[in-house]
């Protein structure tokens, strides 16, 4: 499947932004429209930081677990999720840049890296589903961040 590119401004500094989002907690904020029930472990930020949740989609209660890879303040935050019982496989990738009229843009891409067969064979509507989904939390997140 072909990446998923996503985007907002946010009227905040970039550094400010990217504490907010090193904060694994507090994407649940602006993404429990797609992904419910959500269970966090291991630091509360930065490389390690894990959470477990689901999608809000009819059918089996499929959890995923995501783990922040690397970050590089200000600039990138690195997600992975295994789901699927290990047979999906992706990464978010949030990129943090200052804005030439002030604040913060915000480009986040979820790349699929593995996916079992059912899914690559709905992979056209799952991606419309995703990209939406993923839209909608960009728009979130700057209410959340620009209130």
């Amino acid at each position: 499947m072909k990446p998923i590119h996503v985007s907002v401004h946010v009227d905040r500094p970039r550094e400010e932004v990217f504490a907010f989002l090193d904060v694994l907690a507090n994407h649940e904020q602006f993404c429990d429209h797609m992904l419910v029930d959500w269970t966090l472990s291991g630091p509360r930020s930065g490389v390690g930081a894990r959470a477990r949740m689901r999608a809000n989609v009819p059918g089996p209660k499929d959890y995923a677990d995501m783990e922040v890879k690397s970050a590089e303040p200000p600039r990138t935050i690195v997600e992975e999720a295994v789901g699927a019982k290990g047979r999906r496989r992706t990464r978010g990738t949030y990129v943090l840049e200052e804005a030439q009229r002030g604040g913060t843009d915000v480009r986040f891409t979820l790349e699929y890296l593995e996916a079992p067969l059912q899914e690559r064979i709905a992979m056209p509507l799952l991606r419309a589903w995703l990209q939406r989904a993923n839209a909608k939390a960009m728009v979130r997140l700057g209410e959340t961040l620009d209130p």
